[in-house]
């Protein structure tokens, strides 16, 4: 199979999640908007799962095909990226501080750090395997145990006050369509993901490099995509609650209920990547800032979004010098 063939599957398939991942919060968000859903279940839980579905769908596939740790650096890499550029970028385009005064966001910050740490910790033994799966399964399901444990976080309603109002008949008929275009857009993650692990596997062998750096250089990317769609349109609306919910529900589902999807289908042997090692160091550094920044200030402000950009720099750049 020629390499440029590969290469050309891979970025078509970039490119389809991409749009693909659009079309899912788009839809997500007008089918919140028709149903009354609460801004906590859309931002907290809906859109963070649907945001996680390239993740999810990536896993599961590089699973069944013997490569999990092609999962393992897009799930580091994309925590890296969500904790980095996606709540960076909607802070330095609108000139405006991201609010972390919610009680809500502020004990979900807890449990962002332990999702984080938690799969570090475990993975220690250079092994992920299925009974850390199952810890990483029970620490996702306590925390939605948590979420689920005080009625107040479910008063407020979702509402897109930038789409024009529209009569009972035509509004039904947008939720149809929302419906179908949301389907249509998980139908195509699904298919994309497919050619992605495929053309990561011919990359990595094309290039002699092990599959995981695929996953932390290139997937994550375009992976990260829907949940950087949805926090810039939340941004628009200074909607903070709703952004940040999203941003660390993005992080907490991939490092806690997919991985440990992925392990109990095909553990996952981590040998002594000195690229892993440097991503693992920056995911733990990134979300140490994050985590200060929303606990003393009870805001990310603009200078600290400069501060989470260039964590993120310094980290390309790392895993560039160890790769030369």
């Amino acid at each position: 199979m020629s390499f440029l063939i590969i290469i050309s599957v891979f970025v078509v398939s970039c490119i389809v999640i991409y749009f693909a991942g659009e079309w899912v919060v788009d839809g997500v968000m007008s089918v919140a908007k028709y149903l009354g859903w609460k801004e906590f279940v859309l931002s907290f839980l809906v859109m963070a799962f649907f945001g996680s579905l390239p993740n999810l769908f990536v896993g599961i596939t590089s699973a069944f095909q013997g490569i999990p740790e092609l999962s393992l650096g897009d799930i580091i890499s994309g925590n890296i990226i969500d904790l980095t550029l996606v709540l960076a970028l909607p802070i330095l385009l609108t000139g405006r501080a991201i609010l972390t005064e919610s009680r809500t966001i502020n004990m979900t910050l807890f449990f962002t750090m332990g999702a984080i740490t938690l799969p570090l910790i475990l993975s220690l033994d250079g092994l992920l395997s299925r009974v850390d799966g199952i810890i990483l399964i029970f620490f996702y399901f306590t925390y939605i145990f948590w979420l689920f444990a005080k009625k107040e976080r479910f008063i407020k309603i979702y509402d897109n006050d930038c789409e024009p109002k529209k009569d009972l008949g035509k509004a039904f008929l947008a939720f149809i369509q929302n419906i179908f275009k949301t389907l249509a857009g998980i139908v195509l993650i699904l298919i994309a993901s497919q050619g992605i692990v495929w053309a990561a596997q011919g990359v990595a062998e094309g290039l002699a490099m092990p599959v995981i750096l695929v996953g932390i250089f290139i997937v994550s990317f375009g992976n990260a995509v829907p949940e950087l769609y949805f926090t810039l349109k939340c941004s628009q609306k200074q909607n903070c609650y709703m952004l940040l919910g999203n941003i660390m529900g993005c992080v907490i589902i991939p490092a806690t209920l997919i991985l440990g999807i992925v392990t109990l289908i095909n553990p996952i042997t981590i040998n002594n990547l000195d690229n892993l090692a440097v991503a693992r160091a920056f995911l733990f550094i990134a979300c140490l800032f994050f985590f200060i920044f929303g606990l003393s200030g009870k805001k990310v402000s603009v200078k600290e979004a400069w501060v989470l950009v260039g964590v993120y720099v310094a980290f390309i750049i790392s895993e560039i010098i160890i790769s030369l």
